[in-house]
């Protein structure tokens, strides 16, 4: 029996060229709670409903026809900023997971996903967090940093505008550390970590924590291969 989608749950647009796992992801978030308001077959219909419907999160394909999910990503995350985008990908290590984190998506799930973990997914991104797997996602920015110019896109402010405790939070971020970890690596309460994170985030104009694990290899202060 499908449950009622309960107050503040997030509303849902799914795109992917592949009919099937629209259907299969619709079937899951409905059972769940979760209002999904719109499907889109390519990158095109994506942005177009995302315009029409205000999703609050989009679950993302990369590869479509027409207009692929990184430049519909980009598009929509002009258009609606307070949107939130999980890309839809077969393989983890992919380095076009990379470009979306860097792009502001906020995270990526494989599409063998269990239904748990997509609803709670959906959830956790739908209240205005990230979305990382700290392992997966250091593994993925290692492989992919270097490999990408330090663009004004990419890099979106100097950091000579963080204190230096700033930039120490953003090299534990960049590390995969939790607001919990944080706390106790830095011997603060996680009420003053989250304010350090939400400082971070205003004065580099980032979305969430994806983007800042990212940004933390792309500038330097996380290195490939070092934690």
């Amino acid at each position: 029996m499908t449950e009622q989608a309960p107050q503040g749950a997030p509303r849902v647009l799914i795109a992917d060229d592949q009919t099937l796992i629209r259907t299969g992801f619709r079937l899951i978030l409905t059972a769940r709670g979760i209002d999904v308001v719109g499907e889109a077959a390519d990158g095109i219909e994506a942005v177009a409903a995302a315009r029409e419907l205000s999703p609050d999160v989009v679950l993302m394909d990369i590869r479509m026809p027409a207009m692929d999910g990184l430049e519909a990503t980009r598009r929509i995350l002009e258009q609606t900023p307070d949107c939130r985008v999980l890309m839809l990908t077969t393989f983890d290590l992919d380095r076009y997971v990379y470009t979306a984190l860097s792009l502001g998506a906020s995270g990526f799930l494989l599409k063998d996903v269990t239904p748990e973990h997509l609803a709670a997914a959906v959830r956790l991104v739908g209240t205005g967090d990230a979305l990382l797997a700290p392992q997966i996602t250091r593994r993925l920015v290692e492989r992919y940093a270097a490999e990408v110019e330090r663009t004004a896109e990419t890099v979106p402010a100097d950091l000579a505008a963080l204190t230096p405790r700033e930039r120490e939070v953003l090299t534990l971020m960049g590390r995969g550390l939790s607001n919990t970890e944080l706390a106790a690596e830095l011997t603060l309460s996680e009420a003053t970590v989250k304010s350090h994170v939400a400082r971070i985030f205003a004065k580099l104009g980032l979305r969430d924590r994806a983007q800042a694990v990212v940004l933390a290899y792309e500038t330097g202060l996380v290195r490939p291969g070092r934690r």
